[in-house]
């Protein structure tokens, strides 16, 4: 297990070290904040610096680290690599960037952020991009939580209206409306760090079980430092686009400005932020351990964690986990988290795209009429959407995400230029989050595979060549403006 508790110690000792340069980098001072400068009561609201933490964690969260985490177990340990440098370097450098920007800029949102650096055509495209990012998410973990809650009142015994998924799905629905119209402290700030505090206790409950079971045993990374994927699936880029939320994701981008209108100090982004991240990274690292520790490989591949993904799904790899390591109050926490913990990213999901429209067209969100007047037609759209598989939903999801974090580091890196600082700390992670997306389209069954299928190597030249090319321009572009 020694692989493990090393990839740990670098995360943790990643927050310290990298987070602090990075912290210095960007350089936050004394100036008065959104929250204090704005406060309208709605969106600009002064929270406690532990709150700011634990509903950041759970806004970027919610299940991603851990169904992510247990999809990149496929891989095998080497899964692990990508969780600790890809949170050290790239995801949490994205998180705390896409914060510490929009407090700079009134809180904006991204797509406002990006159009100052990116430019004006950019910003056009990250709204479209970020309002159907965001409504996909929304939905997705609207529908998920909805079939979850149906099957555990059908093990309950339950029947009538409590099997129908249409009626968790209003419900949950009904849910979304209430917190994306009200205040952030109304809902988001009371509950959200009960759920976020669940799901630090749910990972440390999950370690400690594997850690001092006899059955269990976590596979070092240099014994399989290789594919242990059953189906044969590249390492490039696939488990790097798999492990998302885990390592890096741009759907993180959406969700930081909100806390950016609820800082009452700059000197609490690295803790918010860049720290909310490194936990994320902790708690992915956790659940893909445990993952790679509890089912059986055979021929050095995964074949018993890829048939309980398939045949239970993650939800109930999850409560298997769960239940193996903590016994009892496991079956508690699994509820809460394939349940709760989906509830919350999705709410989140919707009032960042509320917050997106706003910021579009100019509309002040502290009239009630006028957020009911975009809360409305979001959750429309989510209800509509919610009648489509949400597989075919989330496998699109997976590609833009990591796309977004790659324009998002782009945009960092501008914003670093023109401040006359070491801009490489975001170009370098924007480059290979370039090579990564472009590979992955050019390979996946969903996006290029639709029309036609290129082998491998011609795909990987096309990514790499893709990357170059963005850097190339980006230099370009610096010294033009130099």
């Amino acid at each position: 297990m020694l692989s493990f508790f090393i990839c740990l110690a670098i995360l943790i000792i990643g927050y310290c070290t990298y987070g602090k340069m990075v912290e210095n980098t960007f350089g936050p001072d004394d100036r008065e904040t959104p929250a204090v400068a704005i406060n309208d009561g709605v969106d600009y609201v002064v929270l406690p610096q532990w709150k700011l933490f634990l509903i950041q964690l759970l806004n970027i969260a919610g299940l991603g680290p851990i169904f992510g985490a247990l999809a990149g177990a496929l891989w095998g340990p080497v899964v692990f690599l990508w969780i600790t440098f890809g949170t050290i370097f790239a995801g949490a450098v994205h998180d705390f960037f896409a914060g510490m920007i929009s407090v700079r800029h009134n809180g904006e949102s991204i797509s406002e952020i990006t159009g100052y650096y990116l430019g004006d055509t950019m910003k056009t495209i990250m709204r479209v991009f970020a309002v159907i990012l965001l409504i996909m998410v929304g939905t997705v973990f609207a529908v998920g939580p909805a079939g979850l809650l149906v099957k555990l009142c059908k093990d309950s015994g339950l029947d009538g209206i409590f099997l129908n998924p249409m009626f968790w799905l209003a419900i949950v629905l009904t849910y979304y409306f209430i917190a994306t119209f009200v205040s952030i402290d109304k809902i988001i700030g009371k509950i959200y760090p009960l759920f976020g505090i669940c799901l630090i206790v749910m990972a440390v409950g999950v370690a400690t079980g594997v850690l001092t079971s006899s059955e269990h045993q976590i596979p070092e990374l240099w014994d399989n430092f290789g594919s242990m994927h059953p189906a044969k699936t590249p390492i490039w880029a696939f488990m790097f686009i798999t492990v998302a939320c885990g390592a890096i994701s741009g759907f993180h981008a959406t969700q930081s400005p909100l806390m950016a209108r609820c800082m009452k100090s700059e000197r609490q982004g690295r803790f918010v932020f860049y720290g909310a991240m490194v936990c994320e990274g902790v708690i992915a690292l956790i659940w893909a351990a445990a993952a790679c520790a509890m089912y059986q490989v055979v021929d050095g591949q995964n074949v018993g964690l890829a048939a309980a993904l398939k045949q239970i799904q993650p939800a109930g790899v999850v409560y298997e986990v769960c239940t193996s390591t903590m016994g009892g109050i496991g079956v508690t926490l699994a509820m809460l988290g394939v349940v709760a913990c989906p509830i919350t990213s999705g709410d989140t999901a919707f009032r960042s795209a509320r917050l997106v429209v706003a910021d579009w067209f100019g509309i002040n969100q502290a009239d009630w009429k006028n957020r009911l007047i975009l809360c409305l037609p979001l959750l429309g759209t989510g209800a509509l959407l919610s009648q489509i598989d949400y597989s075919i939903v989330w496998r699109y999801f997976s590609w833009t995400n990591q796309t977004l974090a790659m324009i998002v580091l782009w945009a960092a890196a501008m914003y670093l230029f023109k401040n006359k600082k070491n801009y490489w700390i975001c170009a370098v992670p924007a480059t290979f989050m370039s090579a990564v997306s472009i590979t992955y389209f050019c390979m996946a069954k969903e996006c290029l595979g639709l029309v036609m299928a290129l082998p491998t190597v011609v795909s990987y030249g096309i990514g790499i060549a893709a990357a170059v090319l963005f850097l190339n321009l980006f230099l370009r572009a610096t010294k033009k403006a130099a």
